[in-house]
């Protein structure tokens, strides 16, 4: 990316954003505001034990969705009854900062996300207590980098959005504040 180049979201969050969340959330200083720190995208591929070219095709549709290569993530124990070593490749994961971090959530949010089956908004109850908020995809289809007609394997994944807010109320404000459609209150 050029130097110099913000995110539009990024602008967003800086110029409105954050001095509206300050008056909401009542905080006296600008820094108590929350913030988006990263994104962490992780799939998980158990297949991968018994075909390890399933690996290279999820690396490609990863690194092409992130914009970044993915690492491997390894076993930490083995597990006899899925024939799983100790360090044994099964995943990949991408954590993302930074201006790629604005630019996969606006793309995620505008373009992704409303072209989930039967979506009608992401659930408020998968905050974890301390300000991230988790959701899992059953298919990588839903974003437009990837071809339909090219697809050699569907495969799902867990996204993190991890922020500095202390109390999921506060990251809640800031996710809805930022785009991310979740669901009505019932």
């Amino acid at each position: 990316m050029k130097t110099g180049y913000k995110p539009r979201l990024k602008i967003f969050y800086e110029e409105t954003l954050r001095k509206s969340l300050l008056k909401k959330l009542g905080y006296k200083n600008i820094y108590q505001v929350p913030e988006l720190k990263k994104i962490v995208i992780n799939v998980g591929c158990g297949e991968a034990v018994t075909d390890p070219k399933i690996l290279e095709i999820i690396k490609e549709d990863l690194a092409k969705i992130t914009g970044q290569a993915p690492a491997y993530t390894r076993a930490k124990r083995p597990i006899s009854n899925f024939k799983i070593r100790k360090g044994m490749v099964i995943g990949m994961k991408v954590t993302l900062r930074g201006n790629r971090m604005y630019e996969f959530f606006d793309r995620f949010v505008n373009f992704a996300a409303p072209r989930i089956r039967d979506f009608r908004g992401f659930k408020r109850d998968s905050f974890d207590g301390r300000g991230s908020y988790n959701l899992g995809l059953t298919e990588q289809t839903i974003f437009p980098e990837i071809e339909y007609d090219k697809v050699k394997k569907v495969f799902g994944m867990d996204i993190a959005f991890v922020t500095s807010a202390k109390k999921d109320e506060d990251a809640l404000a800031l996710l809805e504040g930022l785009g991310m459609p979740f669901e009505r209150k019932k």
